[in-house]
This record gives structure tokens, sequence and C-alpha cells, in this order.
């Protein structure tokens, strides 16, 4: 059964929903729909009073590990941490609270993947506290991993053999479909299709969400495969395409 998942991007040490094609390392700063005055901790808080489990917190750039960690604190094994995480801080990261780690770019070398660096963070931690994150833009090939905030495009594509290869290795997926994160302008359903016909594995998707019907579009496309978190949209976060109690009354029938 498709659940809300729910998240918290931080960007500057502050709760933010960026719109995830304009993060770059020069030039202009990304597009920023919203920038909470709340901290990361309240909303973690607000998410475990409602028996909100399997969220993602990510750290998008530096300036975010006090945030971090505060939401860690305020719900300790009922959220993932993302951004900036390898073999060598993974376990710190879980000890703050974590109930996984969320892992992309340092998977990869030169923009190649990397089998020997999975293999490194397995070691480290564990296949069951890891989340792979296969977060990707639109190409020729399909679904291509983007890295570093999604600026650079990988060698590994998003196809069911991808999956298949990878799943030994972890617990999770996360999916941002880079191209339509931020946007509200509703789903990517192909890649949903394609991420709930494979089903092997736990999986989280985010990207465009716009409303409730989007979410059950989610739900429809993938056979309740595929986990969705929704951004940009949410009233928790200034949007006004779906209330925040509506999906927690979702995730509870």
């Amino acid at each position: 059964m498709t659940k809300f998942r729910p998240c918290i991007d931080l960007h500057e040490g502050k709760v933010k929903q960026i719109v995830g094609g304009t993060l770059r390392d020069d030039g202009p700063g990304p597009r920023v729909n919203f920038t909470a005055s709340a901290g990361a901790g309240e909303f973690a808080a607000k998410f475990r009073g409602d028996g909100l489990t399997g969220g993602h917190v990510i750290k998008l750039g530096p300036g975010n590990e006090e945030a971090a960690r505060e939401a860690l604190a305020a719900w300790p094994g009922g959220l993932q941490i993302g951004g900036g995480i390898h073999a060598g801080n993974a376990g710190e990261w879980l000890s703050a609270g974590a109930s996984h780690v969320i892992v992309t770019s340092w998977l990869f070398e030169e923009a190649r993947f990397s089998e020997a660096r999975v293999k490194e963070v397995v070691a480290a931690i564990g296949a069951e506290r890891l989340v792979i994150d296969l977060s990707c833009r639109r190409t020729e090939r399909g679904w291509t991993v983007a890295m570093d905030r999604w600026q650079t495009l990988t060698d590994l594509d998003v196809t069911p053999a991808t999956l298949d290869r990878l799943a030994p290795w972890c617990d999770e997926f996360l999916i941002h479909a880079a191209d339509v994160e931020g946007l509200c302008g509703g789903i990517d359903g192909e890649l949903v299709s394609l991420l709930g016909a494979w089903g092997g594995r736990p999986m989280t998707y985010a990207g465009g969400a716009a409303s409730l019907a989007d979410v059950e579009k989610v739900a429809e496309l993938s056979g309740g495969k595929v986990d969705v978190t929704v951004g940009s949209a949410l009233d928790l976060f200034g949007g006004s395409g779906v209330g925040y109690e509506e999906l927690v009354g979702w995730n509870r029938r």
C-alpha cells in the first residue's frame, strides 16, 4: 500500500522547498518555493506526533549539519538522512538517530558507479541501514542518475536491471525525479510505473506531486508498491495543492 512519507529539505541551515533543477554550485542561487520559520526539529517532532515513519532529511549543500542533527534528535529512529553521506561518516549519522543513511554521489567516482564504494559503505553499516538514492533526470536513455545535487549525469540508468543489481546492497531506494522536483506540475508517471513494475524493494518517489490525486496516481501506477513524498504543494510548506492532514489521514486508512 502506497504511503505518504514526509521530507525535511535543508538548505543553508533552514527548512526549504527548492526547485531541484535550479541547484547549482555556480551562478545564481536556487529557486526557492518556501523557507520555513520553524526549525527542522519542530517539523520532525510533528511527524513523530503523527506517527509518520520512513521520511527523509536531505542536506542540500554545506551549513546543514546542526539542523539535521536537531531533526534526528526530535524523531530518533523515525527519519533517514542524506546529503554528503559516505562510508566514513555513515555510522556517525546512525548514532545521531537516523534509521538509515541515504547515499548517492559518493557511490560514484568521476560520475561512474563504483561497486567498491557501495561494498565499503555496506561493510561499515550493513545493507539493512542503507538507502540508495537513484535520483535522476530524463535523458535519451530513459532516466539517468544525477549526482552532486542533480547537476552531473552519471553512467547509471534507472532500469529494472540496475535495480536488480543494487538491491542486495540496500534496504530501500529513494528516487527523486529531478526534472519535475519542486514544480508542482504533476508526477513522472512513466517513472513511477517502471518502479512499481519492478517492486523488489521498498522505495519512495519524490517529484512533482501537486495534489492528493497525484498521490492516488502513484498508488495506482505502482500497484501500491511505491511510497511518495510531497513537498512544495503541501500546505505545511506554504503550498495550496494538498493538506498535510489529508496525507496523515491517507496513511491511516
